[in-house]
């Protein structure tokens, strides 16, 4: 063993023993694989509703925190503290969604004295709010999208702004993201309907009301860059993610390097990217979006303080493993690398595989998967929670898994996709699969000359029956088989109590 490595095992078990992963299902499970490797024992919370979830079977000890609702459970920071606590984890990883942008837990749990795998409140406080966030970065020389200063509550004051710089405008929500609080206004007669519903919606989902007005940028690429920094002030990029396939302004399939990024282009939204990191002295791995026109001019959009769903892809193309590097972050490590060192090695594609019915318009599906078995094969992963036999819950977001698959180019990892789509066997439940294929075949996809509106223009869910039918005779040979053979492993690992969340009446699992 060489002596960085025997340098870093004593840091590790100086500073961190045992991690607590306050999420559920997939990402839980891909965090916990990762501390594994590192020698850390893992706790794992659960809702009733997941009580058989992978996740919760996996960790070294797990702890139900609640009823389904994620209010009761997965949101409830002080039941998550508790469970640290009564477990003596010394540290806590967010995941995504849930608490992982919440500045109040990330305080609380460093108040607790316990290790939080990600930004503290100060940084999450800056760039969680997109204006607070415009306002840090304007010193910067990044570019901004045309806009208001700041927050607009009147609507004639919206009116004249939208006015002076031309429409069509967008109004968004200053909170949160996800689509909500969002609305395009083409005619000036429009803007106070439209203003009123943004704000609206935005107190609703966010608790807060305010909005702000920008240029809409037509034909937008949305293109992200992911940054890591260390406690020591270093900062690197680890290059772009293209993630213009959305749905409702959620991302579906994103990729690796982008397509229409030059070396030249990439450069400077790389340093861009670690300027806004910078100018809110961040600390782990966050991500830089950034709005890219059809002229390749870009406008930074907001920073996302966390892990991103769509992580896998960096991973994939520089061989980094970036919960890892969260991790090491946390305890204090330097990165022991700096950005001359990073390459791009291949191609890299996402898809978010959803139980939802694309020809629907992406409407949620729920059920029992009655057959569940994932593709394999070179440059294949799947991450997921689910396996056969389970029921997809309502209570949470309907993505079944990631399927990410990695080729020496962009045209093979495109064909790659098409493959394990087809492999990819489930039943029981509608599914974004087909979905997948199409857009993998889609002329403009495979050009490379696509945007955000993809879904809107190009899409045509009649379609999907006949890229469906291609493989049928195929797939159900396959699930006769399986169906057949059909072994589910139904024993549960753990048991629950729905009277009453007090400490006393959680039940432990202790794996060992």
């Amino acid at each position: 063993m060489s002596s960085k490595t025997s340098a870093f095992v004593k840091l590790k078990f100086q500073y961190m023993n045992k991690l607590l992963v306050a999420n559920r299902g997939e990402i839980a499970l891909r965090i916990m694989k990762t501390a594994r490797e590192m020698g850390l024992k893992t706790v794992a919370v659960y809702s009733e509703a997941d009580a058989l979830s992978p996740h919760v079977r996996y960790a070294d000890e797990a702890v139900c925190i609640g009823p389904p609702a994620s209010g009761e459970s997965y949101l409830r920071m002080d039941k998550i503290l508790e469970v640290a606590k009564i477990t003596g984890a010394d540290a806590i990883h967010p995941g995504y969604g849930f608490l992982s942008e919440n500045a109040v837990f990330a305080d609380e749990v460093q108040k607790a004295g316990i290790i939080f795998v990600g930004p503290n409140g100060h940084s999450m406080r800056k760039m969680g709010d997109k204006l607070s966030a415009k306002e840090a970065v304007a010193h910067y020389d990044i570019p901004l999208v045309p806009g208001s200063d700041g927050e607009v509550t009147d609507t004639s004051l919206g009116r004249e702004i939208a006015n002076s710089i031309g429409y069509p405008v967008l109004i968004k929500a200053s909170a949160g993201g996800g689509g909500k609080g969002m609305r395009i206004v083409n005619r000036e007669e429009d803007v106070e309907e439209q203003m009123n519903l943004a704000i609206n919606e935005a107190r609703s989902a966010f608790g807060n009301g305010a909005v702000f007005i920008e240029k809409f940028v037509e034909k937008p690429r949305h293109i992200e860059i992911q940054v890591l920094a260390d406690k020591h002030g270093n900062v690197v990029h680890l290059f772009e993610r293209e993630c213009s396939i959305q749905r409702r302004h959620q991302k579906v399939i994103e990729e690796a390097p982008s397509s229409v990024l030059t070396p030249e282009l990439r450069k400077k939204m790389g340093e861009a990217a670690v300027k806004v990191a910078k100018a809110c002295d961040y600390i782990g791995a966050g991500t830089v979006e950034f709005l890219v026109d059809k002229n390749l001019d870009y406008y930074f959009l907001e920073m996302n303080t966390r892990l991103q769903v769509e992580h896998p892809v960096t991973e994939m193309i520089t061989g980094l493993d970036l919960v890892r590097e969260q991790i090491r972050v946390a305890m204090g490590e330097k990165l022991g690398y700096d950005q001359d060192s990073l390459q791009i090695f291949g191609h890299a594609i996402e898809a978010r595989v959803y139980a939802e019915d694309p020809r629907e318009n992406f409407m949620p599906s729920t059920g029992k998967l009655s057959v569940y078995q994932l593709p394999s094969g070179p440059g294949v992963r799947v991450d997921d929670g689910f396996e056969q036999g389970m029921q997809v819950p309502i209570y949470y977001d309907p993505m079944l898994s990631k399927l990410i698959v990695h080729a020496a180019t962009r045209e093979q990892a495109m064909d790659r996709m098409i493959r394990v789509c087809n492999e990819y066997q489930i039943h029981g439940i509608q599914h974004t699969l087909p979905f997948v294929s199409y857009v993998m075949k889609h002329p403009a996809f495979r050009s490379g000359d696509f945007d955000t509106n993809f879904v809107k223009d190009l899409f045509i869910p009649e379609e999907l029956d006949s890229i469906s039918a291609e493989s049928a005779e195929e797939a159900a040979l396959v699930v006769a088989h399986l169906l057949a053979n059909e072994s589910v492993n139904s024993a549960n690992p753990v048991t629950s109590s729905s009277e009453n969340y007090g400490i006393s009446n959680w039940k432990i699992n202790r794996k060992r």
